[in-house]
């Protein structure tokens, strides 16, 4: 009598739970392996303009000589493009008091050289609290307060509105966060006011960002573009009962698909405000050991977020971290400046 033979079995899912396994599985592969099919599935853009957020306050608050930092950027970076500040309680520290001296300097500085200057307007500008108020306006309420806002971005808007060097107005940094800084619910009626205010006065393109890195604009007003930012690995509490480092679950893909919603929907493009290259941890940058600085920000992963960024599609875009890079090189590491110059250098080729 024949032997009947035998063939290994093959497994086979039989129950929703093995579905929810491999599908938990195939998208973790897809995840990890992403650094490695991106740039075939979604060629980085070439010839971008890759330019950096600058804050007087930041370089201040980390110890440097602000001064040197932004001219670093300038002339051993050739940084082409800055994002600067205007905040509101440095330059009218006294009501009707103004001193624009070291903003005047640095567009200046910036013209001299042929960079371009795309001035943050408004109470909500880049850098903690995000807020910048002057302790003289914490006593106005109401239609006074509002009134004195208005008044100052006025004197900003026509101050810089014949200055070549600044191309473009960023109105309110990400003006309707809720959960990141120090400003309160944000007033949507205040925000459409200014940016009325501002289109009247100027004829410089104004550019907004969205509040984070899943909004979609779905009122007005509509602006000339539409900014985003992009953070890869962060530091969270809000992701209860996980507490600790995370890498934001937004494929390429999903950027590009929100890039076209914005597009069909609003007829505008996108570009990128913010793309994390500093360290985002539990504490103050300036008190992590360098080990802690690199678990969110390390040299591989500088050149990977640009990778990421130019992926997305978009020419424009402004870095995140131009203070913590010079710090790092002038306390004796100069291994995270010179990566971010060489990677800027390569995104050219």
């Amino acid at each position: 009598m024949r032997k009947t033979q035998k063939h290994p079995k093959i497994w086979k899912p039989h129950t929703w739970w093995h579905w929810v396994l491999i599908g938990i599985g195939v998208c973790l592969g897809l995840m990890y392996s992403a650094p490695w099919w991106n740039p075939i599935v979604f060629p980085p853009v070439k010839d971008p303009v890759i330019g950096v957020s600058f804050s007087e306050k930041r370089a201040t608050e980390l110890g440097l000589d602000w001064k040197a930092n932004y001219t670093a950027l300038l002339d051993d970076m050739h940084i082409p493009a800055f994002r600067l500040m205007s905040y509101w309680d440095m330059h009218e520290p006294v009501r009707g008091q103004y001193d624009f001296s070291s903003l005047d300097w640095q567009i200046e500085e910036a013209g001299k050289r042929g960079a371009t200057v795309s001035l943050a307007l408004g109470l909500r500008q880049p850098r903690w609290p995000e807020c910048h108020q002057p302790e003289w306006a914490n006593s106005l309420t109401g239609g006074a307060w509002k009134q004195a806002m208005y008044s100052y971005i006025e004197t900003v808007v026509k101050r810089y509105e014949d200055n070549p060097t600044v191309i473009n107005w960023q109105l309110e940094n990400e003006g309707v966060n809720e959960w990141f800084g120090l400003c309160g619910k944000p007033d949507r009626e205040r925000l459409h006011e200014e940016y009325k205010l501002v289109d009247k006065l100027s004829n410089k393109p104004i550019w907004m960002s969205l509040s984070d890195q899943h909004g979609y604009p779905v009122t007005t007003p509509v602006p000339d573009r539409y900014g985003y930012s992009v953070y890869r690995v962060v530091w969270s509490e809000k992701t209860w009962p996980y507490k600790g480092y995370l890498t934001y679950p937004t494929p390429i893909w999903y950027h590009r698909l929100r890039a076209a919603i914005i597009k069909a929907y609003t007829g505008r493009d996108i570009y990128i405000h913010e793309l994390q290259l500093e360290p985002w941890g539990p504490i103050d940058t300036k008190d992590m050991t360098v080990k802690q600085q690199d678990i969110s920000m390390s040299p591989w992963q500088i050149e990977n977020n640009v990778l990421f960024a130019r992926e997305i599609g978009t020419r424009d875009i402004y870095t995140w971290g131009g203070e913590w890079w010079y710090w790092r090189k002038v306390h004796g590491d100069p291994t995270i400046w010179n990566t971010v110059k060489e990677t800027f250098e390569n995104a050219q080729q």
